[in-house]
């Protein structure tokens, strides 16, 4: 892992704020910026079958307009006492020439705007974002257009019950990576755990099979007790006070956002399995499902 932050500079989606939160988060770090800005079109432009004189000129225009603008970006950037630098890719697609510059620099971190997507748009995997989230391995912190507060508050969600984490490696990392955020920023720390209730699944089970009735009440408790156990065990070996621990029952894709807003919090850090088995890394569906709801940045770490 290299002393650089890489910040992914995208023209339509608020460049001036994920150039600036890379320049942030770099100062803190004590990294340097890397500013970099992909666009196929520019590989589409010198493809041969459409050269001509006309296509190398929009090309050298596109390709300069962009200079000037990641000029301009890095030097607001090194303003503030940091050593920018800048590059253009112009590989297809896009999230691969990305991917491959992080392999080439080992970022501390890997900064990019996100916004909204629509479920069909989640469904075809086809978006840069999604395709960062399964093949990047370095931290990618994905920026939402929002004002951090000068003590900002930082939410771990974690889960220490989660059954491909028996080890508990995954939330072990999330809660490293916040308490370091946490003292750089001197922000609030706060770990989140959601778990399910057995309502719904009891009343499903109780209308199936009747008329046997399970105790539902009994395991909901039971439940209950067991995840919080753990989770006080993952706050109490890292020094996290109990005050600043919390576990509410509900589905996480509807919990999170609700908390994270609550909280009027800065960043919720999450975490992505890396699945030996399959080919590429999968994030759950439900932690999907928060990204696009959740009112602030998030950091995706990975799990070993």
């Amino acid at each position: 892992m290299s002393d650089t932050v890489l910040a992914i500079i995208e023209l339509d989606r608020f460049p001036e704020e994920v150039a600036a939160r890379a320049a942030w988060i770099a100062r803190r770090f004590e990294c340097d910026l890397e500013l970099v800005l992909s666009d196929p079109t520019l590989a589409v432009l010198h493809d041969s079958f459409i050269v001509s004189n006309e296509a190398q000129l929009i090309a050298d225009n596109i390709k300069g307009a962009q200079t000037r603008i990641l000029d301009e970006l890095a030097e607001s950037a090194s303003k503030r006492q940091l050593k920018v630098t800048s590059t253009i890719l112009d590989d297809r697609p896009a999230a691969d020439a990305m991917i491959a510059r992080a392999l080439e620099v080992e970022p501390r971190f890997v900064v990019k705007g996100t916004e909204h997507h629509s479920p069909a748009e989640r469904a075809q995997f086809t978006y840069t974002d999604w395709r960062l989230i399964r093949k990047l391995d370095d931290p990618l912190w994905l920026v939402k257009p929002h004002e951090w507060r000068e003590k900002p508050v930082i939410v771990a969600a974690v889960d220490p019950t989660h059954q491909d984490d028996k080890k508990g490696t995954l939330d072990q990392i999330i809660v490293e990576v916040g308490k370091e955020l946490a003292n750089k920023c001197d922000a609030e720390l706060q770990l989140l755990h959601t778990y399910e209730r057995l309502v719904e699944i009891g009343r499903t089970a109780m209308f199936s099979f009747k008329p046997v009735k399970l105790p539902i009440d009994e395991l909901e408790k039971n439940i209950s007790t067991m995840h919080r156990k753990k989770l006080d065990e993952l706050a109490a070996d890292n020094g996290i006070p109990a005050s600043a621990v919390n576990q509410l029952p509900g589905r996480s894709h509807e919990i999170l956002p609700m908390y994270a807003r609550a909280q009027r919090a800065d960043l919720v850090i999450m975490g992505a399995l890396s699945r030996k088995r399959l080919k590429s890394r999968v994030l759950g569906s439900t932690a999907e499902r928060v990204l696009d709801h959740l009112p602030c940045d998030v950091l995706i770490v990975r799990g070993k």
